[in-house]
């Protein structure tokens, strides 16, 4: 029987014996992630083998895995960017901060890993009746419920012009800083926190111009530019209403009229009461002369 491979090209042989015990199943989408470093995978299949109730943190696992602290910083940046690892800072009784990691075997978007950390409902993958060795399959989580939700839902759904100046918000954003090459999978959930943004009251340009003025020092290398970015603008604050300018003070001399009596040599001014068109000295000796007119009396 002739082979089929050609002369001189290595020959792979494997010989795989599936453990009765003690194993973790990772899926292949894990293990043949394009985006994720080899000490990203381990640190990320070494916490999936954990038990549940396991509270080793990130960095005691990458202690245990010989991961050195460069390495292990962009490692775990790479798999927050990828949706892997999500983390929360929060205030103690003691007023103590601590932090709170969430690992996941798919990745997560931010509203995703909030309703997880609060007893929501698990993240599943879709059932499958072969083992997954092919071609990844696509994501198990952001898949639209199964019944329409009853009641007025219009605050979920944004009009297309909306969703449009979101995505605009979001788009080449290498173009704001050349160290900002995002993902293109991760576009659609930067553009859904930048329609968080729009809907609290702010412009495409205000999300860009936010973007541009959190990112480090321009000689600081960014590891993982989209998960900067979606921690960036992972809270939107409501913007800022500009205040009309307090309107000027108006002169006194705007106030004032130039008398038309003629007993001044020069113009005189005077601030009149009314629509009176002679200063009061004047006024007084029109009133007290007796050749004055009855229309010019008061």
């Amino acid at each position: 029987m002739t082979s089929a491979i050609p002369e001189g090209a290595p020959i792979m042989l494997r010989h795989v014996i599936p453990p009765a015990r003690f194993f973790s199943q990772v899926s292949n989408d894990i293990i043949r992630h394009p985006r994720l470093s080899s000490d990203a995978v381990r640190l990320l299949t070494w916490q999936l083998s954990l038990p549940l109730d396991a509270e080793e943190s990130l960095s005691r696992t990458a202690t245990r895995a010989g991961i050195k602290k460069g390495a292990f910083l962009r490692a775990k940046g790479q798999l927050k960017a990828e949706g892997y690892v999500h983390e929360w800072r929060q205030q103690g009784v003691r007023g103590l901060w601590s932090t709170v990691q969430l690992v996941s075997s798919v990745p997560l978007s931010e509203t995703e890993a909030a309703a997880v950390r609060g007893g929501g409902a698990p993240v599943v993958a879709p059932a499958v009746s072969s083992p997954a060795a092919g071609r990844p399959t696509g994501r198990a989580a952001g898949r639209h419920p199964e019944n329409t939700p009853k009641g007025n839902t219009s605050h979920h759904q944004e009009p297309d012009a909306a969703c449009d100046e979101a995505r605009e918000a979001v788009a080449d954003l290498h173009h704001l800083d050349r160290r900002l090459r995002v993902p293109r999978g991760m576009l659609p959930q930067l553009a859904t926190l930048a329609a968080q943004w729009l809907a609290r009251g702010h412009t495409a340009d205000g999300v860009r111009t936010e973007i541009r003025r959190s990112l480090p020092a321009p000689d600081t290398c960014i590891h993982s530019p989209g998960g900067l970015v979606r921690y960036i603008l992972r809270e939107p604050p409501t913007a800022r209403v500009a205040s009309p300018p307090p309107s000027a003070p108006v002169p006194r001399v705007a106030r004032m009229r130039e008398c038309e009596g003629e007993r001044h040599i020069q113009p005189l001014l005077f601030r009149p009461a009314a629509d009176e068109t002679r200063c009061p000295a004047c006024d007084a000796a029109v009133q007290d002369s007796p050749a004055a007119e009855p229309n010019e009396r008061r």
